[in-house]
């Protein structure tokens, strides 16, 4: 970090404007060499010490302009433009005694890295989460109340992506597993003006011990939603994975979910597609040939997670993994349409 970055950079704009706009050019090569050096000292402290008064705050109109006009001296010569001429010695003593003595310098320990979104690796952060903050699944009453509640493609996207953020933070400092994710979202990551009413209305029926299950159901539903507008949820992943269902196929998982609730265990075979399955080496790892019921069995004992007693004894053996894909999809719309028949 460099005090001239913080000084020059931090307010993305000059100074007032007229025979002042020069000033930042000026100043900034000249803070490059001196002011850098002179600031640094071994005071230092960690994000997770910083306090309001480690911090630099100023007003470029309330603080600096003043300090710039005191200090700047001008000369006319007929026929010629106003010449200004700033003492960069007696400013440079001033801001330094005024806003950056006894003021620390913040080391990187501690910062995460920033990084996409889409990027971030899901399986570490729910880890995460869930060894700092204990949770709990989704009731089905809670799960079938969002669905309603989130009606279109866009809405669904704008609750996962702030769930997604709040994740990324739990994930570092834990929290309250009781506190309300609204209140979260609001009192400590200060988004109440970024999030829309209607938004936080939904997720106040949710607290911190319930954000791992929540961000497993919004990743499906806009998986879901993405089917209704004809798009591939899954176009990263192998076409191995994606091979079609045959007559069979398709009559042996129709019998088992119209005979069957598992509305929890789809949650749980989405999860495993966005996890595991898009990998790059997916393929090595789960091999196509091998049975998703053995699968996502073992992956859910994995996760010391109960398997549903009618997964581990109906579920038909002849689909594999190379059928994961379809038979995913062909499951969700038959529950689309018996939720439509009801």
């Amino acid at each position: 970090m460099s005090w001239c970055t913080v000084w020059t950079g931090s307010q993305g704009r000059r100074p007032g404007g007229g025979a002042h706009a020069t000033f930042m050019p000026k100043l900034g090569p000249f803070f490059t060499f001196n002011l850098v050096n002179i600031c640094f000292t071994s005071y230092k402290v960690s994000p997770a010490d910083l306090t309001d008064l480690h911090v630099i705050r100023y007003e470029p109109d309330r603080d600096l302009m003043p300090l710039v006009l005191s200090n700047t001296q001008y000369s006319i010569e007929k026929g010629q433009e106003t010449i200004q001429e700033y003492d960069f010695p007696n400013i440079q003593q001033q801001i330094v005694s005024r806003f950056l003595l006894g003021k620390p310098l913040i080391t990187l320990n501690g910062i995460p890295t920033m990084v996409n979104r889409h990027e971030r690796n899901y399986v570490v952060i729910l880890k995460d989460v869930k060894a700092k903050i204990m949770q709990e699944p989704l009731q089905t009453l809670t799960r079938v109340a969002v669905s309603a509640e989130l009606d279109s493609y866009s809405e669904v996207c704008d609750a996962l992506s702030t769930v997604e953020i709040a994740l990324g933070f739990l994930a570092k400092t834990g929290g309250d597993p009781s506190m309300q994710m609204c209140r979260y979202l609001e009192e400590v990551l200060r988004m109440g003006n970024q999030t829309p009413t209607h938004l936080l209305k939904t997720l106040s029926m949710f607290s911190l011990k319930h954000c791992t299950g929540l961000w497993q159901l919004l990743r499906s539903l806009k998986s879901e939603g993405l089917l209704k507008l004809k798009r591939d949820p899954f176009a990263d992943i192998s076409k191995e994975y994606k091979q079609a269902l045959g007559e069979n196929e398709r009559s042996l998982l129709t019998g088992f979910f119209s005979k069957n609730s598992t509305s929890s265990f789809l949650l749980e075979m989405h999860e495993f597609i966005i996890l595991e399955l898009h990998k790059p080496n997916a393929t090595e790892t789960f091999k196509p040939k091998w049975s998703l019921k053995d699968t996502m069995v073992a992956y859910l004992e994995r996760k010391d997670l109960d398997v549903p007693l009618d997964v581990e004894d109906l579920f038909p053996e002849e689909i594999c993994l190379s059928h994961y894909v379809e038979a995913w999809k062909l499951c969700v719309s038959f529950k689309q349409e018996r939720t439509q028949r009801i």
